[in-house]
């Protein structure tokens, strides 16, 4: 009996103490991620060119992160979208590095570079096997503070005004909402690039502060209602395709996990593809179909001194810096093959 109630009491201590030892950890759920990214677009656009992205991000994210999007101006003015992110006042951004006003050589290069791509498709080819992505990569790993995750394209660069441009004679005094780059490129001919805030640009052609925009496509103006304010869009483009990143403030990129950061660039894939299709459709779609401006078009022999004349622009922003002159001439390189290889890369 002794010994019975001896196992029983040392038993019953075994099967406690296992009882404690055994019992499950308690869990802390990690706090949820959250983000604050400013895209350089208004509403209108960034419904199409971000905000499937974002939404499919959060969506798959499920429930460890969450991007909130901002649209142009909304936290910050675009021109200090990249002090801003620096500085970790917001943890992300889209946009071309010339209007974001990004202190690196390359940033030229941003936005619409003249006649440096005939269709949306190149620019992505460039990055990937002309050596843009290295050349990228390294001009923001020497910038303290921000992570540049990629590039993708966006619509060609086309003229939309209220009165009509047939002639390089009527651009002149004309001004224009635009991209630092090609409009620094098109004041050789009189034109005036102007910088309001992007919601104000529609309200800014009714009133005739502004003249235009040479800030996008057909599928842009139409969409974001300057196709309502312009009368005329020039069928002469300026490029093929507007170059746009995505940059994180470093701290808050070194904050989300692998598989979170793999997400992320997975859903900017998702967002370059579908712009290339949005774009492509439209840009076709609405020159053929559009009823709210009419086309114009200067000659080509006049068109042909513009294009001559972008060979001189091109060796100016090849001589800002050695680096500079690796991207100009990798644009010739590609320019060089698709001259050579005809159909269906190029026609003429």
């Amino acid at each position: 009996m002794s010994n019975r109630r001896k196992f029983l009491t040392t038993a019953g201590a075994t099967v406690a103490g296992a009882s404690v030892i055994g019992a499950p950890a308690i869990i802390k759920a990690a706090p949820k991620i959250k983000w604050r990214l400013q895209t350089y677009s208004g509403a209108p656009l960034g419904a199409h060119v971000i905000k499937p992205q974002i939404e499919a991000f959060n969506k798959a994210a499920n429930g460890e992160m969450e991007i909130e999007l901002y649209y142009a101006d909304q936290l910050v003015p675009t021109s200090e979208l990249f002090r801003a992110m620096q500085k970790g006042t917001i943890d992300a951004v889209q946009s071309d590095d010339a209007t974001m006003a990004s202190p690196v050589d390359i940033s030229v290069f941003g936005g619409y570079f003249p006649f440096s791509t005939r269709y949306s498709l190149d620019l992505p080819v460039l990055f990937d096997r002309y050596g843009l992505n290295e050349i990228w990569a390294e001009a923001y790993g020497e910038i303290e503070g921000v992570e540049w995750l990629g590039a993708g394209a966006w619509d060609p660069c086309h003229i939309f005004t209220k009165e009509p441009i047939n002639s390089l004679a009527d651009m002149r005094g004309k001004r224009v909402f635009g991209v630092p780059t090609a409009g620094r490129f098109l004041s050789r001919y009189g034109l005036i690039p102007v910088t309001v805030p992007w919601e104000d640009v529609e309200v800014a052609i009714q009133t005739g502060e502004l003249d235009g925009v040479a800030w996008c496509g057909f599928t842009e103006a139409y969409e974001v209602g300057w196709a309502d304010v312009c009368n005329y869009a020039l069928l002469n483009n300026v490029t093929g395709a507007w170059c746009g990143s995505y940059f994180a403030n470093s701290d808050s990129w070194a904050k989300v996990p692998p598989h979170l950061q793999e997400l992320f660039r997975i859903t900017m894939d998702q967002s370059h593809y579908y712009r290339q299709v949005w774009y492509w459709g439209g840009e076709a779609d609405l020159r053929v179909n559009g009823k709210k401006m009419e086309l114009t078009t200067i000659p080509a022999e006049e068109w042909d001194t513009v294009v001559k004349d972008a060979e001189s622009f091109w060796e100016e922003l090849a001589s800002i810096s050695p680096r500079t002159e690796k991207v100009v001439n990798a644009y010739k390189k590609y320019n060089e093959v698709m001259q050579k290889v005809g159909v269906p890369y190029r026609y003429s």
